[in-house]
């Protein structure tokens, strides 16, 4: 009895798993293999998954593997998502069963082709329907299981009777799925403005929003044509550097706010995040800019706020006094 206790936990210890991404959406999963040695170059396999046979390819050779085992273990690789400020959960999705031959990577390529066919069928029969979905692309599992089209709609939508017609049509079993723009960028995207493919395709796991702040904090230019990316909303670059800039601003003092300086004490007119200079206006009305490390005080609290207060109203630096003049 005692023996078999300490087995169990030993043989979950010694299960290897390889991250591999799957599928038309590259879906990142961890999958249970036997294999010792695991091949530091790009590689694609067949894995098995509740959808049934599909291709994936293995990711991380550049942190390679350890007597087949993945050097990331699932906490190190979540840890490294969330630094990342990456929503995303990788879970175990099924197991590997061989590295992919020739003639997986030519059945593959076969696939494809019958899936633009099953792709016109299924867009051929929704305009038939008259329904208000737009179809975006199609799926063809590898292992022949299923058929996955990829739909936009601005609602949603009774799609029985077109399920039953393509798959009367195309004798499998048929599973719609409705995506957003950004989902749609990731499945047809192409080169971006940047001359980069879509960030989308190359490397992004999950897409997080992005907002109208992080364009006016980089001062990027407010025009939607140049700041929206293939999917027709803002790019998501604009979310790359914007921990840094509110990380700076948190720095800089905010407008109107008193400060001194060595030439004296000034009024706070603008800031510059990037390079961290100050714009300040003097007591006599000139003007200087300042870098941040050489303002002596940036703020203040408590008794000195309110002696700050009366003096800025005794001299007239009080914004809604200078307004009524």
């Amino acid at each position: 009895m005692t023996d078999s206790i300490t087995i169990k936990p030993k043989q979950a210890r010694n299960k290897k798993y390889m991250l591999v991404g799957y599928g038309r959406m590259n879906t990142l999963g961890w999958f249970e293999h036997h294999e010792t040695d695991i091949p530091r170059m790009p590689c694609r396999v067949v894995v098995k998954t509740n959808r049934g046979l599909e291709m994936g390819h293995i990711v991380g050779q550049s942190c390679p593997y350890r007597d087949g085992q993945f050097k990331l273990g699932p906490g190190q690789l979540k840890k490294y998502f969330d630094d990342s400020e990456v929503d995303l959960v990788v879970e175990e999705a099924g197991k590997f069963i061989r590295y992919a031959t020739a003639d997986d990577i030519s059945e593959e390529h076969h696939l494809r082709k019958i899936a633009e066919e099953e792709l016109r069928c299924c867009r051929g029969f929704v305009k038939e329907l008259g329904m208000q979905m737009k179809i975006v692309d199609a799926e063809h599992i590898f292992g022949g299981e299923r058929l996955i089209f990829y739909f936009m709609s601005d609602g949603r939508v009774d799609f029985r009777d077109l399920v039953k017609k393509v798959a009367r049509e195309r004798q499998t079993r048929i599973e719609m799925r409705q995506i957003g723009s950004r989902d749609e960028a990731k499945l047809l995207g192409d080169v971006e403005s940047c001359g980069q493919e879509c960030c989308c395709i190359r490397f992004l796991k999950a897409l997080k929003p992005v907002n109208m702040r992080m364009a006016k904090m980089q001062k990027a230019t407010l025009d939607p044509s140049k700041i929206s990316g293939y999917c027709g909303r803002l790019k998501c670059c604009l979310r790359y550097e914007d921990q840094t800039y509110t990380e700076l601003k948190r720095n800089l003092p905010k407008r109107n706010s008193i400060v001194r300086t060595k030439q004296g004490r000034g009024r706070v007119l603008d800031a510059q995040i990037l390079t961290q200079l100050v714009v300040i206006e003097q007591e006599d009305g000139t003007k200087i800019v300042v870098p941040l490390d050489e303002l002596e005080t940036t703020s203040s609290t408590g008794a000195e706020r309110n002696q700050r207060d009366e003096t800025q109203n005794d001299e007239g630096w009080d914004d809604k006094e200078s307004e009524k003049q």
